[in-house]
């Protein structure tokens, strides 16, 4: 037996109740599409909006001092913050990147790295 005739055998059998047989509310269609959306909103949606937080707090917290890695690698010493950039001293050189570059802080200006 062919398998696309064995699901159009199969469909068919779905779509049509047997007499006698109460049908289903259709509340009952609704169950599945509301468990999705559940799962969608604490797989996906909730941990991306935790992380967002974060983020926004750790730029808020970036000062003068603070060594910090920025999303494509440099590794730098924060010299001033302004609105929407932060200049870093990297080696010899002297880097102006924008804030949301900045991913993690390493040491802040109070401790040092062990």
């Amino acid at each position: 037996m062919d398998m696309n005739c064995l699901a159009v055998i199969l469909a068919q059998a779905a779509a049509s109740p047997t007499p006698g047989q109460p049908t289903p509310s259709p509340y009952f269609q609704f169950i599945p599409m509301v468990l999705v959306v559940v799962v969608f909103y604490f797989f996906l949606i909730r941990p991306q909006q935790k992380k967002a937080k974060q983020q926004a707090e750790l730029l808020k917290s970036i000062k003068s001092g603070d060594k910090v890695a920025t999303s494509s690698g440099i590794i730098g010493i924060v010299i001033s913050v302004k609105d929407n950039t932060v200049s870093l001293r990297s080696a010899d050189s002297k880097l102006e990147v924008t804030k949301v570059s900045v991913v993690e802080i390493i040491t802040t200006e109070g401790s040092s790295a062990s």
